[in-house]
This record gives C-alpha cells, sequence and structure tokens, in this order.
C-alpha cells in the first residue's frame, strides 16, 4: 500500500490515472480438475481479475454464500453438485450473477426443461487460455454495461429553453 502512494506522489500522470480505475472483477472458479482449476485460475490472475477456486460444486456454495463475485466459472460434470445444480441453486436464491458453464457436452435436456437456467455463456472442453479470457471478457462486459444506470435527463435537457416557449 505505501508503495501504491509513493507511486502516486512522485509518478507519472498514467500512474494516478492507473490507481483510479474501479477494483478488478472478483471470479469464482469451480472444477473438480485440479489442472483445469490451477490453469484457469493462474490465466486470469495474469490478466488481474481477483480470483478464487473450489473444488465442486458444494464448496463453490459455501464461497458464494460467504463472498461477493462478479462471475461464476463452474464445470458441469462435478460430484457433489453438479453445475447445473449449482444454476438452480443461484437461481433459487435470487443471485444476480453471470454464469459461464465449462463442460465437454451442454446439457441440452436440462436447459430445455429449465428454460430460467441458462447461463451467460458457455465454454466446451477442451478450451484454450485465450477462449476462457474471451469469454470472460464478453460476459464481463455485457454484465457491466446491463448495469449501468439509466441516464435521466436533467432539467435543463427535459425542458426547452425560455426563449423557444411560446405561450398560447
Amino acid at each position: 500500500m505505501k508503495d501504491n502512494q509513493d507511486l502516486l506522489a512522485c509518478g507519472p500522470a498514467s500512474t494516478v490515472l492507473l490507481s483510479q480505475r474501479e477494483p478488478p472483477h472478483r471470479i469464482l472458479v469451480v472444477d473438480d480438475e485440479s489442472s483445469i482449476r490451477q490453469l484457469s485460475t493462474e490465466v486470469l490472475i495474469h490478466s488481474g481479475y481477483e480470483v478464487d477456486a473450489a473444488e465442486d460444486g458444494a464448496a463453490a456454495w459455501q464461497a458464494l454464500s460467504a463472498d461477493r463475485y462478479d462471475l461464476l466459472i463452474t464445470d458441469h460434470n462435478m460430484p457433489k453438485v453438479t453445475g447445473v445444480e449449482l444454476l438452480k441453486k443461484l437461481r433459487a436464491a435470487r443471485m444476480d450473477l453471470p454464469v459461464i458453464l465449462v463442460t465437454g457436452a451442454l446439457p441440452q435436456e436440462e436447459f430445455a426443461r429449465y428454460p430460467w437456467l441458462q447461463p451467460a455463456a458457455t465454454l466446451l472442453k477442451p478450451f484454450t487460455p485465450d477462449e476462457l479470457l474471451g469469454t470472460v471478457q464478453e460476459v464481463l462486459r455485457a454484465t457491466d454495461y446491463a448495469r449501468q444506470p439509466i441516464a435521466r435527463p436533467t432539467d435543463s435537457q427535459s425542458q426547452p429553453p425560455a426563449d423557444r416557449l411560446h405561450l398560447l
């Protein structure tokens, strides 16, 4: 923290601009395969995201109940709680969290039976780090855009100028 303050005090203007950006998005990565979980986590951390990891859906649910995340990336085929079951829990709890479902085969029957479970995106295994990052960026960009407040006109924008008012 002190190093950042020193940079702000004597660093170039670009340093100040970087420090004023919003905090990084927080992502929870869930996969029972440790190598995929670790690789995904490392790729996202190196890209500037804050990342937590869980080894299955049950551990993920505990993390989601205890902390706030901007995105959930979950494998589908896991022991204890599957990715679709985790989606059901999220929707039942009315958690407004975008989800990227990672899977070897899409659970089309589940989505046909429960259309409200549709994740924000799906990522088919095997995937590359670039595919992961591209999907994450796309989902977060869409989510950030959807959450922006609608600009309301100010009084001066909603009222015509006094010299253009015509009274009858």
